[in-house]
Parts: structure tokens; C-alpha cells; sequence
């Protein structure tokens, strides 16, 4: 009766890890009714006159999120769309999600399909900096010279699901939660009121892994 009380806890704790990191992603990549898509993110910086080829677009793209403060109407607009069964401060969740449009929108301008179960993978991977390869280290996968994009490509679906657990699970932990007891507590997120201002340095260094790991990895023309 215990093993089995600890395997439903244990599955539990991995669901709620997963529709976390899973909300970020479709909430980041995909956009709602409060916030634009990466893929039009991208395209705005794509059609900018400002910038003369995808590496200006990411790097102007990287300076100005990094600096974006959404304000008090973005952050409260997630309780309407983000219901997690899980308490995570609604600035910093506001932070994760502006984090993983950001990576998603720089994976598009390298080219990248953002329906990939291995390119989304990797904008949510980048919200852990430099754990990436640490993280992926623990799944087996080495991450060779040409970076993480390049040692997921031949990762099945069923390892990809693992790996966005162990980044929800990371990110948890981040927000203070101990060993998942107070997850596990089912507490519905609501949004408060918080200055909904993305971190500068944090941001900057989501950026800058996204770079590295989508402009390296760039598909080839008519792939």
C-alpha cells in the first residue's frame, strides 16, 4: 500500500510539473487574447527596417524584452487564461512565459517550426540557463559541440515529456516550493497584484541561450 501511495504521488507531482511547463510554452509560443504569439513577435522584428538580418532582429529582440515591464494588466490577465493546480507568484510566472515567447520567437527567426516537439522543447529548456546541459546529462543526452538543439534531434516523443517534467520540476523549486509538498496541495494559481516587470539579467541570459542553441542549428533551406 505505501509503494503504491508513493507511485500515485510520485505520478502526481510529475503531471503537475508537466501542465506547468506545458502552460508556459502554449501560453509563451502560442499567445492569447493578452499577449501576441512568438511567431508574431518574431515577425514584427522580421519586418522591422531597423534591423538587416536574423541575427540584428535577435539581438534587438533580446535588448528590448529584456527591458519590457507588461504591467499590472498582463500579469492579472493570466488568472483568466493560466489555471494551474499550483501556487507560483503571478510576476514570476508572468517572467516564464515572456521567457519562452521570447526563445520561441528567436527560434523562428533562425527558421524554426515551433510546432516541433524538439524545437519547443528547447525554448522551455532555456528558461533553466546554464542547467541546460546538466539537465540533459540526466536523460543520457550529451550535448555535443554544436550545442542541445543538436543532441535532441534524435530524442524520441516519449523523452521529451520526461525532460519538460524536469524543467517544470526546476522551475518549482525556483519559485520556493519544497520538494513539491505544497504543490501537491492542488492550490488554484490566481493572479495578484505584482509589478509584472520580466527580469533584466535573467532574461538576457534566456536570450542569449536561444541564440546559441537555434542560430547554430538553423534548417537547411527547403527542409
Amino acid at each position: 500500500m505505501t509503494n503504491e501511495s508513493g507511485k500515485a504521488g510520485g505520478e502526481k507531482e510529475e503531471n503537475l510539473a508537466f501542465q506547468l511547463i506545458k502552460s508556459i510554452g502554449d501560453f509563451g509560443i502560442n499567445g492569447s487574447h493578452v499577449l501576441s504569439s512568438a511567431t508574431q513577435l518574431a515577425e514584427e522584428y522580421r519586418n522591422s527596417k531597423a534591423y538587416k538580418n536574423p541575427d540584428e532582429c535577435v539581438d534587438g529582440l533580446i535588448n528590448w524584452q529584456s527591458g519590457y515591464a507588461f504591467g499590472t494588466g498582463f500579469v492579472t490577465g493570466l488568472g483568466g487564461v493560466v489555471t494551474l493546480p499550483i501556487s507560483i507568484p503571478s510576476a514570476l510566472l508572468a517572467a516564464w512565459i515572456i521567457q519562452a515567447r521570447l526563445a520561441g520567437a528567436i527560434a523562428k527567426l533562425y527558421g524554426h517550426d515551433l510546432t516541433e516537439d524538439r524545437v519547443r522543447t528547447m525554448a522551455t529548456l532555456c528558461l533553466l540557463g546554464d542547467s541546460v546541459t546538466e539537465v540533459l546529462k540526466g536523460f543520457g543526452i550529451a550535448a555535443a559541440e554544436r550545442g542541445a538543439m543538436a543532441a535532441l534531434e534524435r530524442v524520441p516523443g516519449a523523452v521529451f515529456i520526461k525532460i519538460n517534467q524536469m524543467i517544470g520540476f526546476r522551475l518549482i523549486t525556483k519559485a520556493g516550493e519544497k520538494g513539491l509538498i505544497n504543490v501537491v496541495k492542488l492550490i488554484p494559481f490566481v493572479g495578484g497584484v505584482a509589478s509584472g516587470a520580466v527580469d533584466w539579467v535573467s532574461t538576457q541570459a534566456v536570450g542569449k541561450i536561444a541564440k546559441n542553441s537555434f542560430q547554430n542549428n538553423q534548417p537547411e533551406i527547403g527542409h
